[in-house]
């Protein structure tokens, strides 16, 4: 069984904004194996479903984003599952180029609020965890502002785009190619002009 977890915050001012990836990224998800994600329980929404001849339960916490990790805690305990290997996050990333994803096996929040309280709840940084890049925000805009902020078109197109490949990633996953998912996903296209040691 795999608990899969998409971050975001509840209700119609959130919808489509950066912190929501993660919700989106499930339902398109959810939509391809026709799960629906729509069960009130454990502060969260919930969908259960056979993927691939696993069982997977979906999940939405609702108890915004900074408190993630009540609702994931409950979901875990409750199904019993092994959260080192049969967890999986989908969440944001400003420090990624929109669309860009990155899959890691562990590691600590890197500022997310979101897998900052999911780490306290569960006491331990190992988890899956799939970042869709949302990209850097300006220098002079407020973080919480950027963040719940919309796509450009532009920019919503890519993310879409970005979506269908963490499903594939998710599988990978499933499967336990998490070396492969990483190989397959996390490779950074630099532009031409960029030369060697260009992350500034």
């Amino acid at each position: 069984m795999f608990v899969i977890v998409g971050l975001g915050n509840p209700g119609r001012e959130y919808r489509n904004t950066r912190h929501n990836v993660g919700y989106n990224a499930l339902d398109v998800f959810a939509s391809k194996y026709g799960i629906r994600v729509e069960d009130g329980k454990f502060q969260s929404l919930i969908g259960k479903g056979v993927v691939e001849g696993q069982k997977v339960i979906l999940v939405k916490p609702l108890t915004y984003m900074n408190l993630s990790g009540e609702a994931v805690r409950a979901v875990c305990d409750y199904f019993k599952v092994d959260t080192e290997n049969e967890l999986i996050i989908l969440y944001d990333d400003i420090s990624l180029p929109v669309g860009q994803l990155r899959v890691r096996p562990k590691g600590s929040a890197g500022g997310h609020n979101g897998i900052k309280n999911i780490i306290s709840h569960l006491g331990s940084e190992v988890f899956l965890r799939i970042k869709v890049g949302v990209g850097e925000k300006p220098s002079r805009m407020d973080l919480a502002d950027y963040v719940l902020g919309h796509f450009s078109e532009e920019d919503a197109a890519a993310e879409k785009e970005a979506y269908e490949k963490v499903s594939e990633a998710i599988l990978l996953l499933m499967e336990s190619k998490v070396e492969e998912a990483m190989n397959k996903f996390n490779r950074k296209v630099p532009p031409k002009e960029e030369t060697q040691g260009g992350n500034i």
